[in-house]
């Protein structure tokens, strides 16, 4: 990570262990949406996005999978973190 400044790097280092330790459910997903097996489009796993760590986004469409489990049911944290993520402009 060569050239990288702290909080950038420290991203990149949570994304890519994100990335080794996918749930159950994520595998399974991934295993569908990986290598551009879903119509064609490119999806990246565990990406950072804003203060957020996405479980899934295809940035040519402008959508991000979240896969979240029942304890995430009733949660005001990944409502906001909902509602965050609507607001902003993926690049």
């Amino acid at each position: 990570m060569r050239g990288m400044r702290g909080e950038d790097q420290r991203r990149v280092s949570r994304a890519r262990s994100l990335r080794r330790a996918l749930t159950p459910a994520e595998s399974e997903l991934w295993s569908k949406l990986r290598n551009r097996q879903l119509g064609g489009f490119k999806f990246a796993r565990q990406e950072p996005i804003g203060p957020y760590y996405v479980d899934f986004v295809c940035r040519e469409r402008r959508l991000i999978v979240e896969l979240d489990g029942g304890q995430h049911a009733e949660s005001a944290t990944d409502q906001e973190r909902d509602s965050d993520l609507g607001a902003l402009v993926i690049a």
